[in-house]
């Protein structure tokens, strides 16, 4: 029997598990009862330090070029925005409305990479983004931005421009850089930026929440994370994008296997629409690349 089926059983299972690990933010950052500055500051400080020993034990070179240095601190920035947006449309929602509306970045990357790099803007951007925006009218209740639900989703869509520019902007030094190496370069720029506010917490406050951060740290940063770059060297960056679709579906799992939160029809008809773009961008791309 050739073992070429089972290798390749072997990597869809590695890369489905990095999603695994990946969604544990939803239920994570919901089960989290600090407010998300203070949770964002420590978990980039323990999953810095996770990276590190990482790092140290790959024999990874630590320097970042000179002309970098400016993109991968506006980098760090920019993921900083992402989390502490994502976790607050967390608190104020569910774990299927934060997970689906992050998801949005694939649709506001392909709408803002061509404005951005300058590179010819096509039709089919528009239609994906008319179909993200109809997602998104699903799982908003009402454009009443006192209800919390509303909230939770602009929160949601800001995360997830943030996300959509830092990787726009870390384009070229992913194919420069080791991908754990760029992640210890930004989450050790979170951590900086949010050490003054990370303290603004009480010990007992800490100790109740540090099960969590440590999980958020190691499982969905630091393994999750790497396993997920780990990837990229059995399939093709577009491959395991249109793979990472199942994230939010592992999230959803997730909340209401241990949250108990089923999410509404509407809820579930606009991740359909959303998860949509996604795939056919992904396709798209894939068909283009051959």
């Amino acid at each position: 029997m050739s073992t070429a089926p089972n290798t390749f059983i072997k990597n869809i299972l590695q890369l489905n598990l990095a999603m695994l690990l990946v969604s544990t933010s939803g239920v994570l950052g919901r089960a989290v009862t600090m407010s998300p500055v203070v949770t964002i500051g420590w978990r980039a400080l323990l999953a810095a330090g996770f990276l590190f020993l990482f790092l140290r034990w790959k024999k990874i070179n630590l320097k970042i070029y000179k002309e970098d240095r400016v993109q991968v601190l506006l980098g760090g920035i920019l993921m900083g925005i992402h989390w502490v947006a994502y976790f607050k449309a967390l608190q104020l929602s569910n774990v299927a409305i934060g997970m689906l509306t992050i998801f949005t970045y694939p649709a506001l990357t392909s709408i803002f990479e061509p404005l951005i790099l300058r590179l010819p803007f096509q039709k089919i951007h528009f239609f994906l983004g008319l179909l993200v925006l109809a997602g998104i009218a699903f799982l908003i209740p009402d454009l009443d931005f006192e209800n919390e639900y509303t909230q939770a989703v602009a929160f949601g869509i800001g995360s997830a421009l943030a996300y959509a520019l830092r990787n726009i902007l870390m384009k070229k030094q992913v194919s420069k850089y080791h991908g754990s190496l760029l992640m210890w370069y930004q989450v050790v720029i979170v951590g900086i930026i949010l050490i003054p506010l990370s303290f603004q917490t009480s010990a007992e406050a800490l100790q109740d929440n540090l099960f969590f951060i440590l999980a958020l740290a190691l499982l969905t940063t630091a393994i999750g994370h790497t396993l997920f770059l780990l990837t990229f060297r059995y399939f093709s960056i577009t491959t395991a994008s249109i793979i990472s679709s199942v994230q939010p579906v592992y999230g959803i799992l997730l909340g209401v296997l241990l949250l108990g939160e089923v999410p509404k029809l509407a809820t579930i008809f606009g991740g359909l629409l959303i998860l949509s773009a996604v795939v056919i961008e992904s396709l798209r791309t894939a068909r283009n690349k051959k």
